[in-house]
């Protein structure tokens, strides 16, 4: 197993860890330069000078770029600043931050953030001019004696509610302790989901973000998830009629809009001009919506027409 150590400052550390216990965090770069690691990634935070040490670590959940603007309004707190001109600010000390200008969302699930009496000395061949990320082999050497403390850690630190221990007891004969991967958090969610489908709407092909939503198909308080197969980019007023039933979209993609809406309030007149359109949909087949959760929606959220 691979881990990655990234570095960052103190007043994003603090401000984090006073606001613990947390589903997840935004570890941004100043600027999207990318990140290549898999999701399920061990990922520490390290300290800069004069800390020099590893205070924390989560699980990598996503990268995606983004603009601030989305950032903020995806993590909010989360991305370690109390508000979004605090974090334009922090972005503006690194790169020259305009309206259209991304950052790197490592998106960071189940984040523990340790007290300073258990921070732990960085790796001894942590170089100085490492201003971003380095990978370590957790099996052996510096990689394995971080891993081993950082789990030492975890065990005795606080979840947040619904979080499962992100390493799990092995059971008897079973071998060694497994990295239980991490659901996605909300912000997560909403950043990889606007991503996917370009900041578009899957509908109508509205690309001002304020009116962008992160729909969930199978909503999360019925067993949804925060999985971008589960999710769809909707513009506001498109999402209110999809969670209410009077629209969907079938497993073959296509828009379907009820004629409950005319029936019970003699309007819809720009909804059913796209009954029957085909939407659109991510370019990477990983992140297009299910099948079966569309039909799941179609079978029991869409409002059919009275009998």
């Amino acid at each position: 197993m691979h881990g990655c150590v990234g570095t960052t400052d103190i007043d994003w550390f603090r401000f984090l860890r006073a606001r613990q216990p947390l589903e997840e965090v935004n570890f941004w770069q100043p600027s999207a330069h990318g990140f290549s690691s898999p999701p399920g990634t061990p990922f520490f935070f390290g300290l800069k000078a004069p800390f020099n040490v590893i205070a924390g670590f989560g699980i990598f959940a996503r990268y995606e770029p983004a603009t601030v603007r989305l950032a903020w309004d995806a993590f909010g707190e989360k991305n370690g600043a109390a508000s979004f001109a605090e974090m334009k600010a922090r972005v503006g000390q690194y790169a020259t931050a305009g309206s259209g200008h991304r950052v790197g969302c490592i998106m960071v699930a189940q984040p523990i953030l340790f007290d300073d009496v258990d921070w732990i000395p960085q790796p001894s061949d942590w170089k100085p001019q490492v201003v971003s990320t380095k990978g370590y082999d957790l099996s052996v050497a510096e990689g394995l004696r971080i891993w081993t403390e950082c789990k030492a850690r975890a065990a005795r630190a606080p979840l947040a509610p619904g979080a499962a221990p992100i390493v799990a007891e092995p059971r008897p004969a079973y071998g060694a302790p497994q990295l239980v991967l991490p659901r996605l958090g909300q912000g997560t969610f909403r950043v990889a989901v606007t991503s996917a489908y370009d900041g578009s709407c899957a509908v109508s092909g509205e690309h001002s973000l304020p009116v962008l939503e992160a729909a969930h198909i199978r909503p999360y308080a019925v067993a949804g998830s925060h999985a971008v197969p589960n999710g769809l980019l909707l513009r506001a007023d498109i999402h209110r009629l999809f969670d209410a039933g009077y629209v969907t979209v079938t497993p073959e993609h296509r828009f379907l809009v009820s004629q409950r809406l005319q029936q019970e309030f003699e309007n819809g007149k720009a909804y059913y001009e796209r009954h029957g359109l085909l939407i659109g949909v991510p370019k990477r087949r990983e992140d297009r919506p299910d099948a079966e959760l569309l039909r799941w929606h179609n079978e029991n959220v869409y409002e059919r027409p009275a009998a």
